[in-house]
């Protein structure tokens, strides 16, 4: 998967755990959207797993700094199954 795919998918994730989500673009951060807290992350992450049908390692995603990151951290781990 590219990371425009990615980024695809995860936009309808987005639309579903937050209230008002974010467009996504591969520079947003976690820091520009007021409704991202360490709570909702929680279940954002858990619904890419499930999603993509993929598991995160311990502190991997904390690596990432934008969601274009974020986006190509799945892509690697979709290559691994």
């Amino acid at each position: 998967m590219t990371q425009v795919e990615v980024l695809a998918k995860l936009q309808l994730i987005f639309d579903d755990v937050f209230l008002e989500p974010p467009k996504l673009t591969p520079q947003l951060t976690a820091k520009e959207v007021p409704e991202w807290d360490s709570l909702l992350h929680i279940s954002l992450l858990l619904a890419v797993e499930k999603a993509f049908g993929i598991r995160f390692r311990v502190g991997e995603v904390e690596g990432t700094k934008t969601v274009g990151e974020f986006a190509d951290l799945i892509a690697r781990r979709m290559m691994e199954r």
